[in-house]
């Protein structure tokens, strides 16, 4: 019984867990803005959502998606405007070294700068950090919204009412 529950509800449960460390990043870029020689980090959200479910765990309609930022290979998002594409800046980056990957498991990668970056090297562009945080945030929500549902109706099952 416990099981079956714990497989009805691993999916929000890791979603939401994967937002949580995304909006921590986040806020990490907001956070050193004006540190000198920073560079701006982020999560792909989708790619770190199929490692850490599986490949054939998948719902046919999943909580969040759409993709918020691009994965380390293609050059845009797919039908998302506000997406910014993210890169690898040396192979040593993300070979796993530690501050590379989330508690989670999802690596973070480097957000490559659509404009001219800072004088002192600061790569954070505060507009598109406020739209992802923003972004990450009602997706967050939004899953906390559908689990809470997931719950009523599975107590609504046991209860019998």
């Amino acid at each position: 019984m416990i099981g079956k529950l714990d497989q009805a509800l691993r999916f929000h449960q890791t979603a939401l867990s994967l937002r949580a460390e995304r909006q921590q990043v986040l806020a990490s870029n907001i956070a050193n803005a004006d540190t000198p020689n920073y560079k701006a980090r982020d999560v792909d959200f989708n790619a770190a959502l199929k490692q850490a479910i599986g490949p054939g765990a998948m719902p046919a309609t999943p909580v969040s998606a759409s993709a918020s930022v691009a994965s380390a290979g293609a050059g845009k998002a797919a039908a998302n405007p506000l997406a910014v594409a993210l890169s690898r800046t040396s192979a040593a980056h993300l070979s796993g070294n530690a501050g590379t990957t989330t508690a989670n498991g999802a690596q973070m990668m480097y957000r490559q700068t659509a404009v001219q970056g800072n004088v002192d090297g600061n790569t954070v562009d505060m507009d598109v950090e406020r739209n992802q945080f923003t972004d990450n945030a009602l997706r967050y929500e939004a899953g906390i919204t559908f689990a809470s549902g997931q719950i009523k109706t599975l107590l609504t099952a046991v209860t019998g009412q």
